[in-house]
């Protein structure tokens, strides 16, 4: 379903960047609306089970937690910390996410995690400090929450692959973009690095489909400088 701002947001980044123009003319209007129905423990717990696993295993192992955890629609935190490691391991688990999922709702209890509620009223890096603090869950994870989950427009995941993949096939690189250097180039796209983002994993589908266009222009890439390390002095 078209977002309700579509014609405003592709307006906006085909004005600024003329590649991403030739990409949202072959994509379409933009297309990621949010779901702010999964409260926050829910939509963590999902996120560590699917790690590392295709989607099809994951949501089997997911339904059978959900099931080993008794009849509640979803366990609730108490639960999972109550549940015995072996019933867990039962399920499809491995100790490392039977061990993130117990953080995860320890840290829920103690309200590091917070309510949806709670959640939303927070900025975006305060939402990444809190639940980062979760075992297993990292930058990436919390950065698909605020797109997906809370719909923060101007999130730009630069150390996701699909995204880095699809700017070095969208805008004709030989390689693909330090995430520093996609980091720089994106502040162009601002307030809309979410639907940036969104583009860059549409332009890997267009290039699979053999639809992406040639880049409009040649890209060239902001130079990032190391800083180096000051010697000590003996």
């Amino acid at each position: 379903m078209k977002h309700p701002k579509s014609r405003a947001i592709t307006t906006h980044l085909s004005k600024v960047d003329p590649v991403m123009a030739g990409v949202i003319r072959a994509a379409g209007p933009y297309a990621m609306n949010p779901d702010m129905s999964c409260p926050p423990f829910q939509s963590l717990a999902r996120a560590i089970t699917f790690q590392q696993l295709n989607g099809v295993a994951a949501s089997a192992i997911f339904k059978r937690f959900i099931a080993a955890c008794g009849k509640e629609p979803f366990p609730a935190p108490r639960t999972v910390l109550a549940m015995p490691d072996a019933q867990l391991r039962a399920a499809g688990l491995s100790f490392a996410k039977i061990a993130a999922l117990k953080d995860l709702a320890a840290k829920t209890i103690e309200g590091i995690v917070p309510d949806g509620k709670t959640l939303t009223a927070l900025e975006n890096e305060e939402i990444i400090e809190r639940l980062t603090q979760v075992r297993g869950i990292g930058r990436w994870t919390v950065e698909m929450m605020l797109m997906f989950q809370l719909g923060r427009p101007d999130i730009l995941p630069v150390d996701d692959f699909g995204v880095r993949a699809g700017f070095q096939k969208a805008y004709g690189l030989r390689k693909m973009p330090a995430p520093k250097a996609l980091a720089a180039y994106g502040v162009r796209w601002k307030p809309h690095r979410s639907a940036a983002a969104w583009y860059m994993w549409r332009a890997i589908e267009l290039s699979r489909a053999g639809k992406l266009p040639e880049p409009a222009e040649k890209t060239r890439l902001p130079r990032i400088v190391k800083k180096r390390k000051k010697k000590k002095k003996k």
